[in-house]
């Protein structure tokens, strides 16, 4: 089947489909990570994007049952130089377009994905209407309904990601609290949770309550909890005014820790500003250095809003972590609040680990207490 790609600027690029057949729209964003597309696939954090792998060979050691980051599929499409139909692993059990197929979502190959990437990094993430299919379609029709689509600056993604209602993340995974360790209690909210967080939490003795992302900082205190933890989710952070006001409640109650989205919204709760970024930061090479040492962590990203280093200064907020590539803000802490987040993801999946210490860093704030 033909696949197309065309951009809100008139742009056009038309490659073979490896994935399901129709429509979509989204935010074009690339990823810059050698590995780990399944994991990219599936962070609830892409939700409404379409996003390009800079690496030119994806798929390569197929699909399995544990590399995921949620429950499904999260990207609105998938553009990639060459996807591997023949992958070779002793953990595959299929391929990527045979994963992307069942999930329902479109996967284009043959794409010049370094053109792409270049118009990206020009002209900022954009607007795009992909198609996948037999029948002929006008590309100015594509190109047209990407103009057409409002976008995703100031709308609630987090809904479209969040879980239901409250679950007892042991109780889902059937798994034992590691011996020898006390069992803290934890309420994480669920903007758009990956897997990984909770199974690292839970590896440092925490009992772990996921809750909506509309849960209120009453019904969080109800359940007394040792500490709160604010996940990574889709978006912009000013599109859930309702999570910003709950965090406001809930600083200075407990420990809290936040990533990604969670920094964002912690950050917004104390009197900071967000933008949004020309291109964002989607990767797992990003340079990043711990202000209180002066050590280098290379870290995994994904996000296309940042924090206004600036408006933290009447906050009360110190920052932490800093952008070596554009010097933004990558985290905040306030320590007699016992607060703390960083923009980027510790858990590091996929990416390097050398950000793991932070989950550490935040029981010893439980245990201080």
């Amino acid at each position: 089947m033909k696949g197309y790609i065309a951009f809100e600027d008139g742009a056009v690029f038309e490659g073979t489909s490896f994935g399901a057949a129709g429509e979509s729209l989204g935010e074009v964003v690339f990823n810059t990570a050698m590995t780990g597309y399944q994991e990219i696939l599936t962070d609830p954090s892409y939700s409404s994007q379409i996003v390009t792998m800079t690496y030119p060979l994806i798929g390569n050691y197929g699909i399995n049952e544990t590399d995921i980051e949620s429950s499904r599929i999260q990207v609105a499409g998938f553009l990639v130089k060459e996807a591997c139909k023949y992958p070779s692993n002793y953990t595959s059990c299929g391929s990527l377009g045979e994963y992307c197929e069942k999930a329902n979502i479109i996967g284009i190959e043959g794409l010049d994905t370094r053109a792409i990437t270049r118009k990206i990094r020009l002209a900022g993430a954009m607007n795009a209407a992909m198609y996948a299919g037999e029948n002929k379609i006008n590309t100015d029709d594509l190109v047209d309904k990407a103009k057409a689509w409002d976008g995703l600056q100031d709308k609630d993604l987090v809904k479209n990601v969040t879980c239901t209602e409250a679950y007892r993340w042991n109780d889902r995974t059937g798994s034992q609290q590691p011996s020898g360790k006390t069992p803290y209690s934890i309420v994480a909210f669920d903007f758009g949770i990956k897997y990984s967080i909770l199974r690292i939490l839970e590896s440092l003795g925490c009992r772990i309550t996921v809750v909506p992302a509309s849960t209120s900082a009453r019904d969080v205190l109800a359940m007394n909890p040792d500490g709160v933890f604010l996940s990574n989710g889709p978006g912009d952070p000013g599109g859930v005014p309702y999570a910003v006001e709950t965090i406001k409640a809930l600083i200075g109650k407990l420990p809290v820790f936040g990533i990604c989205l969670g920094h964002q919204l912690i950050a917004l709760a104390l009197g900071g500003t967000r933008y949004k970024l020309k291109f964002g930061h989607h990767g797992a090479n990003h340079p990043v250095r711990y202000m209180k040492n002066g050590e280098i962590e290379i870290t995994s990203q994904n996000h296309n809003y940042c924090i206004d280093s600036d408006t933290l200064k009447s906050t009360g907020a110190t920052m932490t972590h800093l952008n070596l590539n554009d010097t933004t803000c990558e985290g905040l802490e306030v320590p007699e609040s016992e607060v703390f987040s960083v923009q980027y993801h510790p858990e590091a999946s996929p990416g390097p680990h050398d950000s793991g210490y932070l989950f550490e860093q935040f029981i010893d704030t439980i245990e201080k207490r």
